[in-house]
């Protein structure tokens, strides 16, 4: 069982829920673990949720984006507050994951709340004596939309990050609301060579992995992970 710390609201849809767990073997930037909710009449229902944070002893962070009819992530973002307890098993997974002896540049592409597991990505780089440089392209609907506002306007040493709104675009902004497009993802310093993350709706990541093996990116440097 873990423990409810903290819950912050990170856009009108998402949450971010600090959870303490004891005896936490800790995890690895990139891995997930999976929340089981069991109702009164013995009802149970099980979702997987992207760790949002490096590891830092007992306490992990996931971050809940409600989804259309999602009984799982409406009671976790609605409901759940301080001191209430969760079922969680983890961490889970081995293949969408970054380590800390990567030192090839990073391209992290998310779509939505894709962003959650490449935050949890940027902060593990972070504590490294030596940090790759980073590219974070982050795709969303509109400006409200956009999950770690702050944390990602603050600048960090040798990381980029570049939005595109697909429909409702800040005021000011240069570029008028559209897709990811291929110029997007053509990056001076994070081509082929590059160690490329992505993550979000399946259409989206399978529309962008195959744009990047396509511009010459190595099929096993483009990880991906998707839901939906």
């Amino acid at each position: 069982m873990a423990d409810v710390l903290d819950v912050r609201q990170e856009s009108p849809t998402a949450h971010t829920l600090a959870l303490s767990v004891p005896d936490w073997p800790g995890h690895l930037a990139g891995q997930h673990l999976d929340v089981r909710l069991t109702a009164p009449d013995g009802y149970r229902a099980q979702r997987s949720y992207s760790i949002a944070d490096a590891v830092d002893g007992n306490r992990v962070e996931l971050t809940v984006q409600v989804v259309p009819e999602g009984e799982v992530s409406t009671y976790l973002v609605e409901v759940v507050v301080p001191r209430d307890e969760l079922e969680v098993r983890g961490p889970i997974g081995g293949y969408f994951v970054w380590r800390p002896t990567q030192q090839a540049p990073l391209l992290l592409v998310a779509g939505g709340s894709g962003v959650v597991p490449l935050r949890a990505i940027l902060r593990a780089r972070c504590q490294q004596e030596i940090r790759p440089q980073v590219h974070l392209l982050y795709a969303l609907r509109d400006p409200e939309s956009v999950l770690y506002k702050e944390e990602l306007a603050t600048p960090m040493d040798g990381v980029e990050v570049a939005y595109v709104y697909s429909r409702v675009t800040p005021p000011g902004w240069s570029r008028p609301p559209g897709r990811l497009t291929e110029e997007d993802l053509m990056v001076d310093g994070f081509g082929p060579g590059a160690d490329v993350y992505v993550c979000g709706p399946s259409t989206f990541v399978e529309s962008v992995a195959d744009r990047l093996v396509k511009a010459g990116h190595a099929a096993e440097h483009v990880r991906t992970e998707r839901f939906g």
